[in-house]
């Protein structure tokens, strides 16, 4: 099945304050959260997040020869995806589909309509074997690492010729602790080197964003789940990434996605940005269009939890 579900305006509209800058090809957003959370934000949350991880549901749980039924008590019954995962992987799948989320709900730089046909989460090498190992051995409980490659594409398609145009290709990130000093780290790399003459280590958001491939491997993915899922629907689509994909084939434009939530730091002022608003940071030369979205939330880490322990529950 493929991505369905729109974002819950109504929620957001209530959960979020935001606060928009463009400048040029480049687009900053501050979302700050404006309301509690509770039992109502979870589910209003709950039906995306569920739509956002069907397609990886579905095959991790065929991989590992268990039930997909939300009721199944039956052997590997602990292992349902994305409930089984470990907190810091939650909390990444909670950073990439969220991007997808803001994406489809808001404005971004140049104005373009983006589409989701499906998240790419089954491409998690990682957390297949884990679910697998742990249906079968319910102790085997572990941390998992981040998936690699991009965390998250969406297409522009055409609305005549139903053709790609271009794509938007993303980082997002996840911090409990949104600090000044965090944010660096992330988006520049550690400090390294001697005492006394400290550089940054240059492997952080920026120096990724700097090395993304005109045609990404997220892009590739994306076109295969297409030809499995959906060739009719998305016909015209498959056939523009055919011819842009090839080697050596003129590029799609390509906007780069910088997404980071965390929690609000003690001593973050309301209204206050961690990134640039009004223009790249000189650590950027990829030179293309880039939207920076900042989500700033409180208590965040309980709020994750909850929306993960909910997906496919009874209720």
């Amino acid at each position: 099945m493929l991505h369905n579900c729109p974002p819950p305006m109504p929620l957001l509209n209530r959960w979020l304050r935001g606060a928009a800058r463009i400048n040029g090809n480049y687009g900053h957003l501050l979302f700050e959260q404006a309301v509690a959370n509770d039992n109502t934000v979870v589910e209003e949350l709950r039906p995306y997040f569920e739509s956002a991880h069907l397609d990886a549901r579905e095959v991790f749980h065929r991989a590992a020869r268990i039930d997909l039924h939300p009721d199944a008590d039956g052997p590997g019954a602990e292992a349902q995806y994305p409930n089984c995962l470990p907190a810091t992987a939650k909390k990444g799948l909670f950073g990439e589909v969220m991007a997808g989320l803001i994406t489809q709900a808001y404005q971004f730089i140049g104005g373009h309509q983006w589409t989701i046909p499906v998240f790419l989460f089954r491409y998690h090498a990682e957390v297949e074997a884990y679910i697998f190992d742990l249906a079968r051995d319910p102790a085997r409980v572990r941390e998992v690492s981040g998936r690699h490659g991009n965390d998250f594409i969406a297409l522009g398609i055409d609305p005549v010729s139903h053709e790609v145009v271009r794509f938007i290709a993303g980082e997002a990130k996840w911090r409990a602790a949104l600090t000044p000093s965090a944010m660096n780290d992330m988006m520049l790399g550690s400090w390294t080197g001697p005492a006394g003459a400290r550089v940054r280590s240059n492997d952080g958001v920026w120096n990724e964003m700097n090395r993304g491939l005109p045609a990404p491997q997220g892009l590739e993915q994306m076109h295969r789940l297409l030809c499995e899922k959906a060739r009719e629907e998305y016909a015209e689509a498959i056939v523009s990434l055919d011819r842009a994909l090839l080697i050596g084939a003129a590029p799609l434009p390509r906007t780069d996605l910088v997404f980071v939530a965390g929690n609000r730091a003690a001593r973050r002022a309301a209204g206050q940005a961690y990134l640039p608003v009004a223009a790249p940071p000189p650590e950027y030369t990829a030179g293309r269009p880039v939207q920076v979205v900042e989500l700033v939330l409180e208590g965040g880490v309980e709020l994750i939890e909850q929306i993960y322990r909910s997906l496919w529950t009874n209720r």
